[in-house]
């Protein structure tokens, strides 16, 4: 049977039309350059539509540079260089497309399920593990769950079972017909509490730790506030809270007004689609994709490295809807108006609080994090009364499958869970 076509990097038609405005606008720099030249010997200081441009000392620097050489071959220089990192970047994509790899991890047996949603133990993939202190893990509701059990030999739940710790693991699904009525509410009062009944109900002894990864870290929030007498601790890892520090207000209220716009979609979807959602973050750094594909052009298909690429692209490319009500109340009111960090947000009828957290709590907030920047999250780590801050050297999706995430994150979190 033939495998299915890649559909990423999602949505693709995007992505596509960025570069070629990318090459377009490269191509036209250089008679732009000679016009404000111009501009800038004739027009007095202050004035003209380039004015507030033209000293900048960037620019200075770049159009004698640009003086300075034959016009007759910058030109052809220009176009040279321009066709060759498109052919780099569209060879990326095709190769990509075309890789061998596909993602076979069996899952681990069910050990709940309501609808769509699944507990996963992991703790039956490898011996010792099932008796071991219970992990409940809370992804994020935008991506699949399995970014934490991603290919073999970067996988954090199955290396946690091999530490004789019993991984369990919160898979949302895609939402149906039912989900896309959901609010955050539903979720953690419903599906999330639901699961942590299962498994209390399973081992009524053992006080599980609530690990929440990302937006699952809000969810995970917000369920040891409620429940923390049945918990014996909190994890949360890159977990964001003020929405609005480290310069990202006027991004993240651009990112909420988006919404707007996509009002119909969700009346008539009842969810955020897939390749919407893709679309909002991609405007938070629009050639990423044109970076990392040139980069992947250059690599051996057969190693490693390029396996791990496919395997984290392949993930990203399989998010899923984001119900309708979810994305007013996290993209809308998170990001918008940081109802998280100015007490605002609610579940049940009630704020979440972390001053009212009395469990042990471990964030651990990667310095490198562009999708989570540090200083939203540690926005939360401080409210927390009984906290260890972990701060690693790696991104957001780096200190779950890097190379250097075993030895920077799992091992911090296997000891602090076993401690």
């Amino acid at each position: 049977m033939a495998e299915a076509p890649r559909l990423g990097p999602r949505p693709l038609p995007l992505h596509l039309m960025t570069a070629a405005a990318v090459w377009m606008s490269s191509s036209l720099a250089w008679p732009s350059l000679k016009l404000a030249s111009l501009q800038a010997n004739s027009a007095p200081p202050g004035e003209g539509p380039l004015a507030s441009l033209l000293h900048l000392p960037a620019f200075q620097a770049l159009r004698q540079q640009a003086e300075a050489l034959d016009p007759a071959q910058l030109g052809p220089a220009v176009e040279r260089a321009l066709a060759a990192r498109a052919s780099a970047f569209l060879d990326g994509l095709a190769r990509y497309r075309s890789h061998p790899y596909r993602r076979a991890l069996p899952d681990p047996p069910v050990l709940w399920q309501d609808g769509p949603t699944r507990l996963l133990d992991y703790g039956a993939t490898a011996p010792g593990a099932r008796e071991g202190r219970p992990l409940l893990f809370v992804p994020s509701l935008i991506n699949r769950a399995y970014i934490l059990d991603l290919m073999e030999g970067q996988s954090l739940l199955r290396w946690l079972a091999q530490q004789n710790l019993r991984p369990l693991l919160l898979d949302w699904g895609a939402p149906g017909a039912p989900e896309r009525r959901f609010t955050l509410t539903d979720y953690i009062c419903g599906r999330l509490e639901a699961a942590l009944d299962a498994l209390l109900a399973e081992r009524p002894a053992q006080k599980p730790i609530v690990v929440g990864y990302c937006m699952g870290g809000l969810l995970a929030l917000a369920l040891a506030e409620r429940r923390q007498a049945e918990l014996g601790g909190l994890v949360l890892m890159a977990t964001p809270w003020d929405f609005h520090a480290g310069g990202q207000e006027a991004a993240s209220r651009r990112l909420a007004q988006s919404l707007l716009a996509l009002a119909p979609t969700l009346e008539l979807l009842g969810e955020l689609p897939v390749d919407a959602i893709q679309a909002l973050f991609s405007a938070l750094d629009p050639l990423l994709v044109l970076r990392k594909f040139k980069a992947f052009a250059r690599m051996d298909e057969g190693s490693p490295r390029a396996t791990a690429f496919v395997a984290l692209e392949d993930w990203l490319n399989d998010g899923t809807g984001l119900a309708a009500p979810v994305a007013r109340e996290a993209l809308g009111a998170w990001y918008g108006e940081n109802t998280t960090a100015r007490g605002q947000w609610r579940v049940a009828g009630r704020v979440v609080d972390p001053a009212q957290l009395s469990l042990p709590t471990l964030a651990l907030i990667p310095e490198g994090d562009r999708i989570v920047p540090p200083a939203s999250a540690l926005g939360l780590a401080n409210a927390l009364p009984n906290r260890q801050i972990e701060r690693p050297p790696l991104g957001h999706i780096g200190m779950v499958v890097s190379g250097q995430a075993k030895a920077k994150v799992w091992e911090a979190l296997r000891l602090w869970c076993a401690g």
